[in-house]
């Protein structure tokens, strides 16, 4: 497919050796559709197959970077088909196990999917601005990869904290805590971002390769099977995503307790 991602909501730019994949679909606040999902996993694909590219920088536009897949299930007439094929259709594996360096430029609002790209990316480059949170349980969805993630990166405690409250936290806190690794100026955030893919760059491929094996180890199993079964025969997901959409509390949630449901 060339540079052309497959999802009306990504656009891919060449700049030299590294190129960007914007999230770039403001009618919906860059939440992913399908395609946008397998759209990623192409991008990460193109760093690592065409010659004239060596990384892979992914960012969004205006005041939100990801906040994870359209609950409202919108799509877009122009996106492709995207093969039928469950959690392979998530980029965030292909993101961790990509030879070509791939860093996150968190521009603001970093959640759900979102969040992991930030994570598994090789470096997430953050702005001062940026706001993050992991709100899946809010939803109904025993989400594989966060519980598979985070705590390699936080610690069990901060994961349960984070994970059980799906509360938010900035970007002071996610540097604080080892959710990502550096926070920069607002302004300064895609000089940053272009600085750390030319940094690990000036590493030697194949033994950064080895280092990158050896690193992924410590997050161990992820099971998307308990995953994929839950989305499709629980009824707490359904639930939760249809509260989300009215903006009501979900049914689980005792009768006055004040509820984060509508965000």
């Amino acid at each position: 497919m060339g540079d052309d991602l497959g999802a009306a909501g990504l656009r891919l730019e060449r700049r030299g050796p590294i190129g960007w994949c914007f999230i770039d679909r403001p009618e919906a606040r860059n939440a992913f559709t399908p395609a946008m999902y397998f759209g990623i996993k192409r991008a990460v694909r193109l760093a690592n197959t065409d010659p004239d590219l060596a990384a892979l920088v992914i960012t969004g536009t205006g005041d939100v970077f990801a906040p994870g897949g359209d609950l409202g299930g919108r799509a877009d007439p122009r996106d492709a088909d995207v093969p039928d094929i469950g959690h392979e259709m998530l980029p965030f594996l292909t993101i961790r196990d990509s030879r070509a360096p791939v860093i996150a430029a968190v521009n603001g609002i970093c959640q759900a999917g979102g969040l992991l790209i930030a994570m598994l990316a090789d470096i997430a480059v953050a702005s001062d601005r940026a706001t993050f949170r992991a709100p899946e349980l809010l939803r109904g969805i025993p989400d594989a990869t966060f519980s598979a993630v985070l705590p390699a990166h936080v610690g069990i405690a901060v994961a349960r904290d984070l994970l059980l409250s799906a509360r938010r936290f900035d970007a002071a806190e996610a540097h604080r805590l080892g959710v990502i690794s550096r926070v920069v100026p607002h302004d300064r955030l895609q000089d940053e971002a272009t600085r750390a893919a030319r940094e690990i760059l000036q590493t030697p491929p194949m033994t950064r390769m080895h280092v990158k094996r050896m690193l992924n180890e410590r997050y161990g199993f992820i099971d998307y099977q308990t995953m994929f079964w839950a989305l499709e025969e629980s009824p707490e997901p359904r639930e939760g995503m249809k509260a989300f959409m009215e903006k009501r509390a979900p049914n689980w949630v005792p009768p006055g307790l004040d509820s984060d449901h509508g965000s």
